[in-house]
């Protein structure tokens, strides 16, 4: 996915997202090896809902892939306590 279309996809519509994957692309997705890469977009896919409880640390997705990078995304965004 070319950089223009993953800032795009990365803006979700619900500022709390945003304040978490915006920064995030623009600062540590280059950065990641391209398994990461690739499981950050897949990771796109997901419903907000998901993504929203995920990044609270409501619950942690099923799928371990998806794991992976949340918990990436959760320790490079001060997410992680």
């Amino acid at each position: 996915m070319d950089r223009n279309r993953l800032l795009w996809a990365s803006r979700r519509g619900m500022l709390e997202l945003d304040l978490v994957l915006m920064p995030f692309v623009e600062n540590i997705f280059d950065q990641l090896p391209e398994e990461d890469q690739k499981r950050y977009e897949a990771m796109l896919e997901c419903e907000d809902q998901d993504l929203f409880a995920w990044f609270l640390k409501r619950e942690d997705p099923e799928d371990p892939e998806l794991l992976k990078i949340v918990e990436i995304i959760r320790a490079n965004t001060g997410l992680q306590e």
